[in-house]
């Protein structure tokens, strides 16, 4: 069983979906904070909504700070990841750089149809993460691909003279600054949102299991069994 439940001053959120996992004696439980950070309107409150309720959050409203909890089940252990969005906006970045403290693992978004954003992985978002909190995994998530279809947005992007960031600039730029792991999400399609926190998952136990302990083996059989299911 996962579910989720999220805090912010004005509203909450709790939902539950059954996920399948293979079984095991129980052990100790997680928490795991990750902290998503990127442009403004890159769409990471999108994607944390579409993955903690599984709807779009069609009455959207820009992000000063928010934080949700979803507990997942992994055979018998329980992972908590604790999600936290920021806003991107140089206005907030006294408040942004609070909720770094105790991040395990950092969430970088940028929108595929804003070039600009991209960009500012390399420029902004890896330094800042970096000054703050060294040493942390990270992982780099290009939102919005359903857009690379969308006449309308390649029109607006065709009058700046500017094209979509491709998924081989996005591969190229993680490997070249050290990400674990690059991943393409749309979550007005639900299209993996899921793997961006499955991912987020796998990268806090990996740094920290060199051996292939019980729990490593029960986790790369979630893993496996995930991408069968996807």
């Amino acid at each position: 069983m996962s579910s989720s439940t999220k805090s912010s001053s004005s509203s909450s959120t709790t939902s539950s979906t059954t996920i399948s996992r293979p079984t095991l004696s129980p052990i100790p439980q997680h928490y795991i904070k990750c902290v998503a950070v990127g442009d403004g309107a890159v769409g990471k409150t999108c994607m944390l909504h579409t993955y903690t309720t599984s709807k779009f959050p069609w009455d959207y409203e820009p992000t000063v700070f928010d934080n949700y909890a979803v507990t997942v089940n992994i055979g018998k252990q329980a992972v908590t990841l604790g999600l936290f969005d920021t806003a991107g906006q140089e206005d907030w970045d006294k408040l942004r750089i609070m909720s770094y403290t105790a991040t395990d693992v950092f969430i970088i978004c940028f929108s595929v149809m804003e070039p600009s954003s991209f960009s500012n992985v390399e420029e902004k978002w890896i330094p800042e993460i970096k000054q703050y909190s060294q040493n942390i995994p990270f992982i780099i998530v290009g939102t919005q691909v359903d857009l690379r279809d969308n006449i309308i947005s390649l029109k607006d992007l065709n009058r700046k003279r500017m094209k979509p960031v491709s998924k081989e600039e996005g591969e190229k730029m993680a490997r070249k600054l050290g990400a674990r792991a690059y991943i393409e999400c749309s979550a007005l399609l639900n299209y993996n949102v899921k793997q961006v926190f499955d991912t987020a998952i796998i990268t806090y136990f990996q740094p920290y299991r060199p051996r292939k302990s019980r729990f490593k083996r029960l986790l790369c059989g979630w893993t496996k069994s995930n991408e069968l299911s996807n």
